[in-house]
């Protein structure tokens, strides 16, 4: 089981959040949805604006069809539960991590930025799956997220693994420990809302 030392995370999840879901599941669930099609759409958006890192080419286009795939699943989910897809909302999450990213540097230092972003998001995702398997009371979703989790984890070690690929482990470790110390900042400053995350 992942846990916040293993992902890295230094802030764990406002309790309240879990109460949040719970009640506004389909708020939730639709939310994930737009988050497995962007997390699909970085992956595609990698692998075009570095078509010459091979490593990156092969390990991200499964992880395409992967997130695509998740995408879906949430889908027949919303619609098992009589519920729609509805509109993206601005992922106000998303919106504070990026400004996290240096500007500038070499071609490498900013697809090292970009690795750890996804890195990021990644872990995040998996510490909330991790939370909703855990907490709530439809067995199914609770399974679906369990999996999920598994998942998500994994990716978050591809994209660091990837990055220690472009730039030595010792730039990459430093960043990494910069981009988690933010977050944290990030993550204390939000309100919990109804929001994957």
């Amino acid at each position: 089981m992942e846990d916040l030392t293993t992902l890295g995370l230094k802030l764990p999840t406002d309790p309240r959040w879990v109460e949040i879901a719970e009640k506004d599941i389909e708020d939730i669930l639709v939310d994930h949805a737009y988050c497995e099609q962007k997390a699909a759409s970085s992956c595609i958006s990698l692998i075009v604006q570095f078509p010459e890192k091979s490593k990156l080419v092969n390990m991200l286009t499964p992880v395409v069809s992967e997130e695509w795939s998740h995408f879906e699943m949430v889908l027949e989910h919303l619609k098992k539960r009589k519920m729609t897809l509805g509109k993206a909302r601005k992922d106000e999450y998303v919106v504070r991590i990026n400004q996290i990213m240096k500007k500038g540097g070499s071609r490498d230092e900013q697809l090292v930025e970009k690795l750890l972003l996804n890195a990021l998001i990644e872990a995040r995702s998996a510490e909330r799956f991790k939370i909703l398997s855990k907490n709530i009371s439809d067995k199914e979703l609770a399974a679906f997220y369990h999996d999920l989790m598994v998942s998500e984890a994994g990716h978050y070690r591809n994209f660091l693994d990837l990055a220690k690929t472009y730039m030595p482990e010792p730039y990459v470790n430093q960043r990494w420990k910069q981009f988690l110390e933010e977050e944290a900042k990030i993550m204390e400053s939000l309100e919990p809302g109804k929001s994957m995350h």
